[in-house]
This record gives C-alpha cells, sequence and structure tokens, in this order.
C-alpha cells in the first residue's frame, strides 16, 4: 500500500506467485471494509451505493467493476474505480452471466496459472473456511456459493488484503514514528505526574490520570478513538478495564499501575502508536510482581526473537516467513514453561496498518482465540503485547498468602522492513518504573 493507492502490479505478482487467478471483492451498501479501504470514495462521505458491486481483480490485465445501472453513477469520477473497467447489470439473471463471463473455467479473463486446464479458477475471496479468521468472514455465504456455483474454486483473501490493504507506505512509517516518539514522551510525563501528586500527597484517581494523557495528547496533536486505560492493582487483571468517573479508583503508595495508551496523527492514512507499561508506586516492587514482569517481558522477547529469526531465515532459504499463530505459541510456551500459561487471557498482538481501528486488517499473532496463519509479509506492522492477569486467588495460590490481585502487560510496535526484517518501532519497557 502506498498510503492509499492500491498497488496493482504488487498484488498480481503476489497472486501469480500463491497461484491465485482471481481476487473477486463484493460489496453490499458498503458493508466490505476492504472494498472501501482499496476503492474509496472522493469525499467525506462513503459512496451511495444500494446494490451489489464487484471487483475482479485478475493474477494479469485491468481489473473489473461489476455494478448494477442504478450505481453506475456513484462509481463515476472516483480515482480508485476510474482506471477499472466497467460491466453493468441490470437483472440478477444478467449479473450471474457477468460473474460467469469472468469466473468460468474457460472465459477470456483466465489468469495464465490454470489456462487451459479445464478446472476451476481458483479465486480469491474475504471468506474464512469455518470461520477460522473472523476478520475475514466477511462476504456472505451465498454470494461464495454463487461462485462456486459458477465454476469457481474459492479461497481465502486473507494474505492478498494484507499485501494490498495492511502494508505501511513511506509516510505511514514516518508519521508512525512521529507519534510514537510523542506517546513514549506523553508515558513518561504520565508517571511523572503520577509520582508527583502522590510525593505532595494529593489524592489521584486512576481517572485523573487518564485525562492527563488526553490533555498531552490534545496539546501534541495526536488523535484517539478511545481510551486509555489506567488500571491499578486489580483493575489491571482486566485487560479492558478503562477508568470513569463511576469508579472512583485511587492510586496509593504500595499500589501497582498499567498504563495502555494508543494514539497517531490525524487521518485513516496514518498508523497508531500503541504501548502499554508497568509501574510501582514505591521503591521495592514486590517479587510476585517482578516475577510476573519478568515472564512477561520474556514473552514479549521470544516472539520477537522468532519473528526476526525467522525472517533471516527464509531469506536466506528463499521460503515463506513465520506465520501470527508461530509468533503467539513463542510467547505462550514461555508462559506454559513457568506454569502460568492460565493466566492468559487474550493473543500476543494485533495488527497495525491504516484505517480508522486501532487494531489493523493484517497479521494478528493469535494462536489462542484464533489460529492466525497469514505470514508475517514485508511492509506488514503489528504489536507484541503478552499479558498474565491474575485474580486475588490466583496470586495467593502462586505466590503466597496477601499477594493482591494484578495484571501485567507488555506492548511493544513493530514493522516488517523489507531489508532489515521487523524491527521494534516504539519505546520498549524492560524493568518496572518506581513512581516513588
Amino acid at each position: 500500500m502506498a498510503d492509499g493507492a492500491l498497488d496493482l502490479d504488487t498484488v498480481q505478482a503476489f497472486m501469480r506467485e500463491r497461484r491465485v487467478d482471481g481476487w473477486l471483492l463484493h460489496d453490499f451498501r458498503n458493508t466490505n471494509p476492504v472494498f472501501l479501504r482499496l476503492f474509496p470514495h472522493t469525499g467525506s462521505t462513503r459512496r451511495h451505493v444500494t446494490r451489489r458491486s464487484f471487483v475482479l481483480i485478475p493474477c494479469s490485465g485491468p481489473a473489473t467493476l461489476v455494478c448494477q445501472s442504478l450505481d453506475e453513477g456513484a462509481f463515476a469520477g472516483s480515482p480508485s474505480t476510474a482506471r477499472l473497467e466497467r460491466r453493468v447489470y441490470t437483472g440478477w439473471k444478467q449479473l450471474h452471466d457477468v460473474l460467469g463471463s469472468l469466473l468460468g473455467p474457460h472465459s477470456a479473463a483466465h489468469g495464465p496459472a490454470l489456462a487451459g486446464s479445464g478446472r476451476a479458477r481458483r479465486i480469491a475471496m474475504e471468506y474464512s473456511g469455518e470461520d477460522a479468521l473472523p476478520v475475514m468472514s466477511i462476504t456472505p455465504a451465498g454470494v461464495v456459493e454463487l461462485a462456486r456455483a459458477l465454476g469457481a474454486e474459492v479461497v481465502s483473501s486473507a494474505d492478498l488484503v494484507q499485501v494490498s490493504a495492511a502494508r505501511w507506505g513511506a509516510a505511514a512509517r514516518a508519521n508512525h514514528a512521529k507519534a510514537s516518539a510523542l506517546v513514549a514522551q506523553i508515558k513518561d510525563e504520565t508517571f511523572q505526574f503520577i509520582g508527583r501528586e502522590l510525593a505532595a500527597g494529593r489524592t489521584i484517581l486512576e481517572f485523573d490520570a487518564a485525562e492527563f494523557v488526553r490533555s498531552r495528547f490534545q496539546a501534541c496533536g495526536l488523535e484517539w478513538p478511545d481510551g486509555p486505560i489506567v488500571s491499578v492493582n486489580a483493575h489491571a487483571a482486566d485487560p479492558h478495564y478503562e477508568p470513569s468517573t463511576r469508579t472512583p479508583t485511587p492510586i496509593r503508595p504500595g499500589d501497582w499501575v498499567l498504563l495502555d495508551l494508543w494514539a497517531r496523527l490525524p487521518g485513516d492514512e496514518n498508523i497508531y502508536s500503541d504501548i502499554t507499561w508497568t509501574a510501582y508506586a514505591g521503591t521495592r516492587v514486590p517479587p510476585a510482581m517482578r516475577k510476573v514482569f519478568d515472564l512477561v517481558r520474556e514473552a514479549r522477547d521470544a516472539a520477537l526473537r522468532l519473528a526476526q529469526e525467522s525472517w533471516k531465515a527464509s531469506r536466506a532459504q528463499g521460503k515463506s516467513a513465520v506465520q501470527g499463530w508461530q509468533l503467539d505459541q513463542a510467547a505462550r510456551d514461555v508462559f506454559d514453561r513457568a506454569g502460568m500459561l492460565a493466566h492468559v487471557k487474550h493473543r500476543t498482538g494485533h495488527s497495525l496498518s491504516a484505517g480508522a481501528l486501532v487494531h489493523g486488517i493484517g497479521m494478528n499473532l493469535d494462536n489462542f482465540e484464533t489460529r492466525d496463519t497469514r505470514e508475517m509479509l514485508p511492509e506488514i506492522g503489528f504489536t507484541i503485547e503478552p499479558g498474565l492477569y491474575l485474580s486475588r486467588e490466583a496470586a495467593e495460590s502462586a505466590f503466597g498468602a496477601g499477594t493482591p490481585s494484578f495484571g501485567v502487560r507488555n506492548e511493544i510496535n513493530v514493522y516488517v522492513d523489507p531489508r532489515e526484517g521487523p524491527v521494534v518501532t516504539s519505546c520498549v519497557q524492560d524493568d518496572i518504573v518506581l513512581l516513588a
């Protein structure tokens, strides 16, 4: 993705390499985020379409837009669709005829991979067998069935989505670096703010610290959709806890504090910086918190090490690099060996890509909630954020009576540089912050 533009040559080369004859994108009333990402409407509003639309990207040659006659005007004048060949239909029988001519095994648009084979063409769609990757279960089952009835062998477009929509352009990478520097600075300022308030003997709430973060985001010209997370002790054992005036929880000496914050420079082509750090309001960290922190840091480093080593091996041996589930498993293995696997509540990381959402459209580090078989490809980004979350009962069972409930998460951002491989783009926490 070159900062919002579909790189057709790169996508088609990837399709030929994977022996995919075509990529059929379907949209109905702006319900396919991949379609909208690759073929956006000009202006501030979404394209007004009321009928089914398709784009077929063959593994070579021009792409084709299929739209209903009532919607033809909605695609006119848009730079993203102006370069597409156009097939217009009126009724459903004509739609089936048009799709059949594009998808059938003997179509004129046949790609070279299976040309003349008499077999169904391999067509990628936003589809995931058995819903293995829910983020890719976008195309309605009926549309998948229609493609198969018209002679197509349907495969998942999951890695095609990465190549086309999840890659960082040069501007996005530069702006991510700027955002990361600001987010790291604001993280430091927030911990310093908490420390000053504690030293002065003033009451400071989780919500006060979150408000401080938001004020600094605004002052630095960043945008954020929600958050941040500031959670103390047992609240830190809830990965999605968010402070509010309804839960006026103070931060006191001897407390464990988790800070998770994410922001970016304005604009949907920019990438969020998303980090999580932990701190202790005192001078001597309790052994339980120290041990769990060290385990989480070790799990983070294990996933990063596998990413970097697999990249080097793939380049040396000419093979594919690691998949998302394998990176998750590397972190989980650390917890398993330590007997702490029961305290994992989420996957090890999520995609970072352009778009409105913090969690991007590319590979997740996941062999827990799903088995993410998407590959770690050049120019994509992701977080590594393993965590352990202990209830009071679990904490006392592991570390003795009186150990409070707490959670530890350690989050970094990674970009897969085409030359260097996976590089860390955020600040990195290697020791617990002391707030006293």
